[in-house]
């Protein structure tokens, strides 16, 4: 019996919705980040974008465990001298929510060229509204 390896061309991705509401952020982004690399397919292969579309709604209201709420910082550097900036959870989360999901997620993903393309592959919405109803996304839960 030979090994299946797959191909760009064969593969067929399926798209999933996923609601965030009352998820914890690190449970979360390891099961979106496996489906969006296929880890959760027989076929899947390391070196093939075999991974799936998943739709995350609700993404303001995802839970943090502890006193990561409190404690928990997100740096950015801009290059520029005193470019340094910091957020805390309360200020993304009333910014940018998606955000807190994203950066998770792609921390979770191979330092590679093909985790960028695999991370096309998220869209994440703050509310219970998605652009996405024409794909017929099949509901998860997780």
């Amino acid at each position: 019996m030979k090994t299946f390896l797959a191909k760009k061309e064969t593969v067929q991705p399926k798209w999933y919705l996923i609601d965030a509401e009352g998820q914890v952020l690190g449970r979360l982004a390891v099961k979106v980040a496996n489906i969006i690399r296929g880890r959760n397919k027989p076929i899947y292969t390391p070196n093939v974008d075999t991974g799936d579309y998943v739709v995350i709604v609700n993404a303001e209201k995802i839970v943090l465990t502890g006193r990561k709420e409190e404690q928990k910082t997100y740096m950015s550097f801009s290059g520029f001298v005193g470019g340094h900036r910091t957020r805390t959870v309360p200020q993304l989360r009333a910014k940018r929510p998606e955000f807190l999901i994203e950066h998770a997620v792609k921390g979770m993903l191979p330092k590679n060229r093909l985790a960028d393309k695999m991370l096309t592959k998220l869209r994440i919405f703050a509310g219970p509204a998605h652009d996405h109803v024409a794909q017929n996304p099949e509901k998860i839960s997780l």
